[in-house]
């Protein structure tokens, strides 16, 4: 039977009538999140710790900025939207000592609840509100009267009201608009791992730069490489994003097809899936979760180093100077965005 996909009609905002809602970090999520529930009506705090670069930004978007500890006191529902492998911290030293029964404990991502490295006590409800898509298309969503499909997940209950809460706030940052389906913690923080790892992210980096170094070695020029590998990527995924795979197929020309259907399972084949199982029983066993709870405590020096080798990657020279002749194609500095939306 097909999940039940909830809309503005099933949920209520009435739910926070009286009532103070935090957002603890003003990062990619959280500056969205509070935004779109400030607009949509909702009294909205913003808790940082003292020394955030991101005060002044709340401030001049219109917030009440609070130490962390203090928003925690004064809202009845509060989102962790700080990083995840800075959450156990923060919660031990500011989150928790702040917390009383009939709270409501909400994230965008089950991380921390999953692993425990978070463990709220029994009084308070703990759920998740998580938008598929980053802030920034959120808040764009938002604004342009739409929404982005959003998952919501209830690990405590002790008020019996977490549904509803998990629902309003859902309607408040526009998530009703494009559809809300219930999940678990578990199945939101494992599928989502393992997307970004082996498909959305790691897996489409690894293919488009791989392909785009295998026709410069063969002695092919890098813009043709680059388009071929990483431009015309965009236009395959907008049509499977629109019609599904089938539908990507039904619009590209039969020799096109015919690579896809061919060659494809030969690229992408049985050695690959089994690295992503792998991959999965990692993130399961939570083995993965601690590699990368370690890599934090170390002070992120593999995290750094790979991230600056990948911004060396010639795909990279080559695409900047590509895009600067391609006026249709809307520049945006999301680093720098990201920068001014810290937590």
């Amino acid at each position: 039977m097909p999940a039940k996909i909830h809309t503005d009609k099933d949920a209520d905002l009435k739910v926070f009538k009286g009532k103070t809602l935090a957002v603890l970090g003003f990062g990619s999520q959280g500056h969205a999140h509070a935004l779109n529930l400030k607009e949509s009506g909702c009294k909205v705090i913003i808790g940082l710790y003292p020394k955030s670069k991101s005060r002044e930004v709340a401030k001049k978007a219109g917030f009440e900025v609070f130490d962390t500890d203090e928003a925690v006191r004064r809202a009845e529902v509060i989102m962790v939207a700080i990083p995840d492998t800075k959450q156990a911290a923060a919660y031990k030293k500011d989150i928790a000592p702040s917390l009383k029964a009939g709270k409501t404990l909400l994230f965008s991502h089950g991380f921390s609840i999953l692993y425990k490295t978070v463990v709220p006590p029994k009084n308070v409800n703990v759920i998740m509100v998580a938008p598929k898509g980053p802030g920034h298309i959120v808040r764009r969503q938002y604004t342009e009267g739409k929404g982005v499909p959003t998952l919501i997940a209830i690990h405590q209950n002790p008020g019996k009201d977490a549904k509803k809460i998990a629902l309003a706030w859902a309607k408040g940052i526009g998530g009703t608009r494009g559809g809300v389906l219930e999940t678990t913690f578990k199945e939101e923080t494992e599928t989502d791992l393992f997307g970004e790892q082996t498909v959305l992210c790691g897996g489409a980096s690894a293919l488009v730069q791989a392909g785009f170094e295998t026709l410069i070695e063969a002695g092919y020029s890098p813009e043709m490489a680059y388009f071929e590998c990483l431009h015309e990527l965009k236009l395959i995924v907008d049509l499977m994003n629109e019609a599904g795979i089938a539908g990507m197929r039904f619009s590209i020309s039969e020799t096109a097809k015919w690579g896809d259907v061919h060659v494809g399972p030969k690229i992408v084949d049985a050695s690959v899936k089994k690295r992503m199982k792998a991959a999965l029983k990692d993130i399961q066993s939570g083995k993965f979760a601690k590699e990368w709870i370690k890599e934090y405590e170390g002070g992120y020096k593999k995290y750094n180093a790979l991230l600056k080798k990948g911004e060396q990657h010639p795909i990279e020279k080559t695409g900047e100077r590509l895009r600067g002749l391609m006026p249709w194609i809307k520049k945006r500095n999301l680093k720098g965005t990201q920068a001014s939306y810290s937590n």
